[in-house]
């Protein structure tokens, strides 16, 4: 049976579906709402499909599926299926690192420690946390709030009734309670161990309300002692969990998830909140292979963090509906209030995320991000060519004197300094900016057509606003090259991209490497043209009255400087001082020269 005819026999049910190449390899696996539907998506005329998407149909060689019973369990059966198969061109996820947990040990007298890895023993894990500080500092909450034991010997009424461990220097300053020498009862250790649970679990509002009773019962009781220690724990957890309460409602309980798209990559940030505290953190970064809709990464996004946590709040913040529907949990957009004011900080951790993920691959894969800046430049500007080869153009001059102007080249996103070229305007008078351009782009490419037609970039950028740019596009237009170079115009003042014909200008974001390479660009010809500016100007500074007489050179100039210090000296000098360093003949031109000057 051809797997034509096998999507004809798919079930109108939620399910997941699992595509195989001539290998017998899962190269793809998706979740549905309705099996049939889902997968007859796939096979529809090409032109239909993006380029990535073609290439995943034309690899199919056998389909199969599984029915569930709800999209949720499609959600949790394909993310297992993706993390047991590793299809090719599933959504992947980018970040391998093994995050650490907290384990509360299955013992009579639990251990309390950090890990990184799981075990199946009967343990209880907590977790995973994003950040290894903040783990830390709960552990080092707990040791100094409770006196759990650190130590790795097994204690139970055995070995404490035989005496068999000395208790360490941990009991003796007050670290540990001592219960390897039977100086804390199993029943009040693990009450401690019980407390500690509540709160890796988020119930810290009902902890310290358990405090707050028993404080209050001491004190009618005129139990003193006993009041003050409640009141200190309450304080204690008050101090440590203050910083991660910002929500007003001190009840609520929610997850969040936020995510921030960057071409292929998507970056999302997890936020478990119990009792208006923020107790759980993650973030995670995916690599889309095929093209996917947003709604269906954050369904992917979702189902990851059920797989790591466990089992989802009933109220779930979004910034937008996921693809899936599941029983008992609802989604919210927020509008206003705490919940967005969390979705906004879930966003600024993903954002984060992003930015230290483009950091790492510019230094371990340059090639590849430099390709990906230019992809995003292309997509950014509507061209149709990879700007691989970008020129960038600047005017320079003070009060209309040495007007120049520079050209700077960038290959590959990076700079070719070796085609760096300078000008020095010859057919405009005064400071005419606009007119300047026009010549500098005019002559820059009439040369180019000559020596080198096939190097032409597919970017020229222009450092100005409409007026700079439209004198630029009517010298490439008498070129004739309008067709070949795609021609935009950066301002400085709000870093606005001005394009040919376009009366609106594109902003693009201001964290985005597109805009980023562009103002590179745009800066480096700006140091290139002021240094060939100020060159011209220190040339002119230094011209000397003795230059302008005829038979003097610089060499001539600079010995005549060199020997009496100044050109007021050499006014000074006599003839015979003059003739005994340049002869009588030029002695006699210098001294009647420099005499008529005074």
């Amino acid at each position: 049976m051809t797997v034509r005819e096998k999507i004809e026999l798919l079930p109108h049910s939620p399910g997941v579906y699992r595509y195989y190449d001539d290998k017998g390899t899962v190269i793809y696996v998706g979740k549905a709402k309705d099996l049939y539907k889902r997968v007859h998506q796939y096979f529809v005329p090409p032109e239909r499909l993006n380029t990535k998407t073609r290439i995943l149909v034309s690899r199919i060689a056998d389909v199969q599926y599984s029915v569930v019973a709800s999209e949720a369990d499609a959600l949790l059966l394909e993310n297992n299926l993706i993390k047991q198969y590793k299809p090719r061109y599933n959504i992947l996820l980018k970040d391998s690192k093994t995050y650490p947990w907290i384990c509360v040990t299955r013992e009579p007298f639990p251990r309390v420690y950090l890990t990184r890895r799981v075990e199946q023993n009967g343990s209880r894990y907590f977790g995973p946390y994003s950040s290894v500080i903040h783990a830390r500092s709960l552990l080092e909450f707990f040791g100094s709030n409770w006196p759990l034991r650190t130590c790795r010997h097994k204690i139970d009424s055995d070995v404490i009734l035989r005496g068999k461990i000395r208790p360490c220097l941990d009991w003796h300053i007050g670290r540990c309670a001592g219960c390897c020498a039977g100086k804390v009862s199993q029943e009040e250790y693990n009450g401690w161990i019980e407390e500690i649970v509540h709160l890796l679990r988020g119930g810290v509002s009902e902890v310290i309300a358990r405090y707050r009773t028993a404080m209050k019962e001491a004190s009618d009781r005129l139990d003193f002692e006993a009041a003050q220690y409640c009141k200190e724990r309450m304080d204690a957890l008050q101090r440590h969990y203050a910083k991660s309460v910002i929500t007003s409602d001190k009840d609520r309980d929610l997850d969040v998830f936020a995510l921030t798209f960057d071409g292929a990559d998507a970056f999302g940030a997890f936020l478990r909140v119990r009792g208006g505290a923020i107790v759980q953190s993650l973030n995670l970064g995916f690599k889309m292979q095929i093209e996917e809709e947003p709604a269906s990464v954050l369904s992917a996004f979702i189902a990851e963090i059920e797989s790591k946590f466990g089992e989802l709040s009933r109220e779930i913040v979004v910034p937008f509906l996921p693809d899936v529907e599941i029983d008992g949990v609802n989604f919210t957009i927020p509008a206003r209030g705490d919940k967005l004011t969390l979705l906004n900080l879930g966003a600024r951790n993903a954002r984060e995320l992003q930015l230290n993920t483009l950091k790492q691959r510019e230094h371990t894969n340059p090639d590849e991000f430099r390709q990906g800046v230019m992809e995003e430049l292309q997509k950014a500007l509507g061209m149709t060519e990879l700007p691989r080869h970008i020129e960038c153009f600047d005017n320079s001059n003070l009060q209309g004197t040495n007007p120049v102007a520079s050209c700077v080249v960038f290959r590959d996103a990076e700079p070719s300094k070796k085609d760096y070229r300078k000008f020095k305007v010859k057919t405009v008078i005064g400071a005419n900016d606009y007119a300047s351009m026009k010549e500098i782009v005019n002559r820059r490419y009439s040369r180019m057509l000559e020596e080198a037609p096939d190097d032409l970039p597919q970017l020229v950028v222009i450092d100005g606003g409409a007026g700079q740019l439209n004198f630029a596009w009517q010298a490439i237009c008498e070129l004739g090259l309008q067709d070949r170079m795609f021609v935009v115009g950066l301002a400085k003042r709000l870093e606005e991209v001005i394009r040919i014909g376009d009366p609106y200008p594109l902003f693009i974001d201001r964290n985005s490497q597109a805009l980023k390479l562009l103002q590179r660009a745009r800066d480096e010809a700006h140091r290139f043209g002021i240094t060939f500016h100020r060159s011209l100007r220190s040339k002119a500074a230094v011209h000397s009255a003795l230059r302008d007489i005829p038979g003097v050179g610089q060499r001539t100039e600079e010995r005549l400087l060199l020997h009496f210090g100044s050109v007021a000296r050499v006014q000074k000098a006599s003839q015979e001082e003059l003739a005994a360093l340049v002869g009588p003949a030029l002695a006699g031109k210098i001294k009647a020269a420099l005499s008529a000057g005074a």
